[in-house]
């Protein structure tokens, strides 16, 4: 599949948005940072910046952009249109609690429930992400029951690790909020070499051979092309990446997203002062980088089952 960027950072900005959104809630609810207004203030205001640059960069991949919001009416059976719904609901006990954070002295049963809603409500946002690409039965790369677990782990991911360089930069920090963030890291590096090693060891959905029929007589492949030039189906589900690039790729989206902030955080919590801070939200960069390549050859590495009518010995 071709990867649009402007879907990459949508699914990159958003998914941290509303991670962060989801570890401050828990946090807001159970820990004890909801005695401090300012954590609410800068921390749910930068969760909702994340959010809304991700779900506003998803607009510019329609054809017409002006007609998005029609897809709010189709929940009962779209994934996307269910993402948009939950999304949107999802700010509403979000800006409730942060303004009771802001304003309140102490933790109460407003940020309490607030808090839990609004974690809640954002892991369902993810989920229904993920679920926009797991529901694809012609793509055999994103159907696969590990596919919006994964989106799930990857948000509280990086929220976590935000969440932990925001909270240094505050001077609230706690190895808690660290430790955390490294379990996650790992966690989410071995999730992702699964679903690697899951994609490239499953069968084809389908061949030449089976989408006609005729496997049986023998090797079945196309004469000629349907299209004399390039067609929308064919720039768009007819993306490859060579096996040599996607290696490589992986293995940058391994240390840029999850070995290398991992580090850096061990070094946050054994440092102190200004090289803690440094190294907190170097990690903070370095993940989003690496978790931008990850994203990438998400879609780059799919393959939609119709390109057999162009020529695809499987897919």
């Amino acid at each position: 599949m071709h990867p649009a960027y402007s879907v990459i950072i949508f699914t990159t900005f958003s998914g941290a948005g509303f991670g962060l959104m989801a570890v401050l809630g828990f946090e807001a609810a159970f820990g004890e940072i909801a005695r401090h207004w300012l954590i609410g203030l800068l921390g749910l205001g930068l969760a909702a910046a994340l959010a809304i640059a991700g779900l506003l960069s998803s607009t510019f991949h329609l054809g017409h952009p002006e007609r998005a919001w029609r897809a709010f009416t189709q929940w009962r059976s779209s994934w996307l249109s269910r993402e948009g719904v939950l999304a949107v609901a999802t700010f509403i006990p979000a800006a409730i609690l942060g303004l009771t954070w802001i304003v309140t002295a102490r933790p109460g049963v407003i940020i309490t429930l607030t808090g839990i809603v609004t974690a809640l409500l954002a892991l369902a946002t993810v989920y229904t992400t993920g679920m926009i690409y797991q529901s694809l039965p012609t793509i055999r790369a994103w159907h696969r029951t590990i596919v919006a677990p994964i989106y799930i782990l990857l948000a509280l991911m990086s929220g976590v690790v935000i969440a932990h360089a925001l909270l240094l930069t505050l001077a609230q920090g706690d190895r808690a909020m660290g430790t955390a963030a490294i379990m996650l890291l790992v966690a989410s590096a071995i999730a992702k070499l699964t679903y690697w090693h899951q994609i490239d060891n499953a069968a084809p959905l389908a061949t030449p051979g089976t989408a006609t029929g005729l496997g049986q007589f023998g090797t079945i492949r196309t004469l000629e092309h349907p299209h004399t030039m390039a067609n929308y189906v064919m720039r768009e589900m007819g993306y490859s990446i060579g096996r040599k690039h996607a290696a490589k790729l992986r293995q940058i989206a391994v240390i840029a997203a999850f070995a290398l902030p991992a580090l850096l955080i061990a070094l946050s919590l054994t440092g102190n002062g200004l090289a803690a801070l440094a190294a907190s939200w170097g990690a903070v960069i370095t993940m989003m980088a690496g978790l931008f390549v990850e994203r990438w050859l998400f879609f780059a590495e799919a393959e939609h089952v119709v390109m057999n009518y162009y020529g695809a010995k499987s897919a």
